[in-house]
């Protein structure tokens, strides 16, 4: 995990309701926002899930949780209601703000080259600097981490 100190990427997307969600709408607020490469894929449900299990933790110390991936809403909504997921997701499928985040990158499986997300998470302050980020996460103590750097 990198600490860092930087203004965060401005952006809107729809949530799974198709409603626009800013950034700049939870100032005054931690924001823990989280990429993942595709809903109900075996890394991806552990992660949500993991996030939803503590999401009184977080909220406990007023942090919103907000995943994105490329995912439809209608895949989304699917997805939340499956897993009773207490937090937005986000559409990003054009992969704009993944970009803007820089975790839009090359992936190679099984010999074959493709672009897609890396599993990352970025902590975002209340004045909406970035504090802290997770590269190429690996989901076991994934939460446990992100939490501990919000409660320091």
């Amino acid at each position: 995990m990198e600490l860092l100190h930087k203004a965060a990427p401005l952006f809107t997307l729809p949530n799974e309701q198709g409603e626009d969600v800013s950034l700049s709408q939870y100032r005054g607020k931690y924001v823990v926002l989280y990429f993942y490469p595709k809903d109900a894929t075996p890394g991806c449900t552990t992660e949500a899930c993991d996030f939803r299990d503590a999401h009184d933790d977080f909220s406990a110390l007023n942090a919103v949780i907000l995943g994105v991936s490329p995912d439809d809403e209608k895949k989304h909504t699917k997805f939340i209601e499956k897993h009773g997921l207490p937090f937005s997701l986000l559409v990003d499928s054009d992969h704009a703000v993944s970009e803007q985040y820089g975790v839009w990158v090359l992936k190679k499986m099984y010999g074959r080259e493709y672009m897609g997300i890396e599993r990352s998470t970025f902590l975002i302050s209340p004045e909406g600097n970035v504090i802290g980020e997770w590269r190429k996460v690996k989901v076991k103590g994934h939460i446990e981490e992100v939490l501990s750097t919000l409660q320091q």
